[in-house]
């Protein structure tokens, strides 16, 4: 096969959406371990909006290409590749390096796709082979690419709680990580209480398999309504997106109850309580999207179930701010894909 020179790549010239723009870049070789990726399709994560508005890696230079989700097919390898052949589907790993167990503290700050290193918002990629994954064979390019963060994001966390049958889980809001919980949870034979602002967006959740609906708008003591809803227990994991409204899922939990804290869309700071941590002997972690190892047992999982993934939309990579914006009007319902292999 031959490669072209040259290849486009969408790229963030300033800290905002206005600034991506379609340029040219050199098609990079695979070096020694290394695979080349012809990317087909990426999701966009609310970590992408972020960065864009300098709220996450501040210091970050510019410019760079954005996005760490992608699915694509392997069109090089270079030597001393044997994970690999040419023509595999795969999805790199969002934090190079991290195979199994923890990360350090270097992938975590300097090994992830999107920032600091080059995002997937480009026709071709170049990874090292150990730091991609073969896909589940139903789903599409575009199904694939929504799952390195937030599907992963979303079976960690509920991992770390150790759900079980009978449990229940909060899942708040109904992006990506949000339904993917809410997926990942009836599996594991769990009931689901989801949170929205939208009664609409609630009835698909329902749809989904959510057993009970509140809206955060209307009911804004939410919490109450969790408590009534389990009647007085409390859940026992809550899938924690929003980030600022920490107090109020905490009044959600039941005694020995988990929150896996996965982002920040509601704001970056929250007050605890501490009486509220201590007494019924909670767990707060924080979720930092989860191993190769862990990806490549949830892809399994994911084959065995037939899971789906809950596509909102999708955008040429020429019309890539927009898909930037319609993720920050927040009226999306699962994920917001680029179809990087389209015109």
């Amino acid at each position: 096969m031959t490669l072209p020179a040259t290849m486009r790549a969408l790229e963030a010239s300033a800290f905002a959406i206005d600034s991506l723009k379609l340029v040219e870049r050199p098609v990079p070789a695979p070096r020694r371990g290394e695979i080349l990726v012809r990317i087909r399709a990426a999701s966009l994560n609310y970590r992408d909006l972020a960065i864009l508005a300098q709220a996450y890696l501040p210091t970050l230079p510019l410019p760079y290409v954005p996005a760490s989700d992608g699915c694509g097919e392997v069109v090089a390898v270079g030597d001393e590749v044997t994970r690999f052949r040419l023509g595999d589907r795969v999805a790199p790993i969002y934090t190079q390096g991290w195979h199994d167990g923890k990360p350090t503290i270097e992938m975590r700050t300097k090994r992830t796709l999107g920032a600091p290193l080059s995002g997937v918002l480009q026709d071709y990629v170049a990874v090292p082979a150990e730091d991609a994954v073969i896909v589940p064979g139903h789903l599409t390019d575009a199904e694939v690419a929504t799952l390195p963060i937030a599907a992963l994001t979303a079976w960690s966390t509920l991992e770390e709680g150790d759900v079980k049958p009978g449990d229940t889980v909060l899942v708040q809001g109904t992006g990506g990580v949000a339904l993917f919980a809410l997926q990942f949870a009836k599996l594991a034979g769990a009931r689901v209480i989801a949170l929205s602002s939208s009664d609409e967006k609630l009835a698909r959740a329902k749809a989904l398999g959510a057993d009970v609906g509140i809206n955060y708008r209307t009911t804004p003591d939410w919490q109450v309504a969790v408590k009534e809803a389990t009647g007085g227990r409390g859940v026992d994991i809550v899938v924690e997106t929003a980030g600022a409204t920490l107090d109020k899922s905490l009044a959600s939990l039941a005694f020995g109850g988990f929150i896996g804290v996965v982002g920040f869309v509601a704001g970056y700071e929250a007050k605890i309580p501490l009486r509220a941590v201590l007494g019924p002997m909670i767990r707060i972690q924080g979720i930092a999207v989860g191993s190769r190892a862990r990806f490549e047992a949830m892809n399994r999982a994911i084959a065995l179930h037939g899971l789906k993934p809950v596509i909102d939309s999708t955008f040429p990579l020429a019309r890539g701010a927009d898909a930037f914006r319609h993720l920050a009007s927040g009226q999306h319902f699962g994920k917001v894909v680029i179809d990087v292999a389209g015109a």
